[in-house]
């Protein structure tokens, strides 16, 4: 979190002017691109439920030229095919010291983190967020979590969170006219997001 920021914004109270220059959006996954739950059969084999329209509010940011990665403390074939099919091309699996993931992500991506925002729930999340431009978290994250983010979704992980983050950082770039009302002819007013932002 920017020291100098003195508010704490949620849902359409977006920081556009934290967010203006954000190149890279890095997501959790389970919490964040899900619900958190994680269902396993007898054998062990995993299965989660991701959201369609976060997924096309990530489709939505790639087409605004915002790339979106993945660092995750766990492994699963589930989340590597959803990022395949998703188009994220950086993904960070079973990885337990995230401000490492952050550090190799940099490196691989070319976009350092001064220019990334981080989606986290939970403490295993504050190490990059403290180092990202910009930190997010859903609405039922963790308490210190909540604490440290910039901005909060008024969505739950998994429920629409990540689609409110992708809309405010459209706003802010700038591309909302050219990826969002051009195509599909709605505008932020009628996406919720009234009397904010640089539009």
């Amino acid at each position: 979190m920017n020291d100098t920021v003195n508010k704490q914004h949620r849902g359409f109270d977006f920081p556009f002017g934290q967010a203006t220059d954000i190149r890279m959006l890095i997501l959790d996954v389970d919490g964040v691109m899900t619900d958190g739950s994680i269902v396993m059969d007898a054998e062990g084999s995993e299965t989660k439920a991701f959201n369609v329209r976060d997924g096309h509010g990530i489709k939505l940011l790639q087409r605004a030229g915002i790339e979106v990665a993945i660092i995750t403390g766990r492994s699963s074939d589930v989340v590597a095919a959803r990022a395949r099919d998703l188009g994220i091309r950086h993904v960070t699996q079973g990885c337990l010291n995230k401000a490492e993931g952050l550090e190799q992500l940099e490196k691989t991506s070319g976009i350092s983190a001064r220019h990334c925002a981080m989606m986290g729930d939970d403490v295993l999340d504050l190490p990059p967020m403290y180092r990202c431009a910009l930190s997010l978290a859903p609405q039922d994250a963790h308490a210190a979590v909540l604490a440290h983010a910039d901005w909060i979704s008024d969505c739950r992980g998994g429920r629409g969170a990540i689609r409110q983050a992708a809309e405010g950082l459209i706003l802010a770039s700038g591309k909302w006219q050219e990826v969002i009302e051009a195509r599909y002819q709605v505008s932020p007013a009628a996406s919720g997001w009234r009397n904010a932002g640089p539009f």
